[in-house]
């Protein structure tokens, strides 16, 4: 009988492999990125430290009741990475290495790359 491996096993094996070779310094950190179903996160991490610097997500927190908003589209991916770049330039972050996280460049995952490079970020 035949097991069948799910995609997001597919995808942290791939995500394991690009990590080997990848790693954010203190001078240039690491932009990974996580999406799910209907959210998109971002994050800003030093890996010499072991520590994340900055971070933006798509979530957003709504009143009791009220529907809660989607991110799992370019629109708020592209949000995000305007977010990131934003506040990474605060605390002084210019250049940093994209971390995919496994996933394929496309679709949320480029909007967001594209969008924190029109804001300033370098990568």
């Amino acid at each position: 009988m035949l097991s069948k491996t799910s995609k997001d096993k597919t995808r942290q094996k791939v995500h394991t492999r690009i990590r080997k070779k990848l790693a954010g310094t203190t001078e240039r950190p690491r932009l990974n990125v996580y999406r799910s179903v209907n959210h998109i996160y971002a994050q800003v991490i030093d890996d010499a430290k072991g520590t994340t610097i900055v971070s933006a997500a798509s979530v957003k927190k709504t009143a009791k009741g009220e529907k809660r908003p989607t991110g799992g589209n370019v629109s708020s991916a592209k949000e995000v990475g305007k977010m990131i770049a934003e506040r990474a330039k605060e605390k002084g972050i210019k250049k940093v290495v994209f971390d995919r996280g496994g996933y394929l460049y496309h679709g949320r995952i480029k909007a967001l790359a594209d969008a924190a490079r029109e804001s300033g970020l370098e990568f």
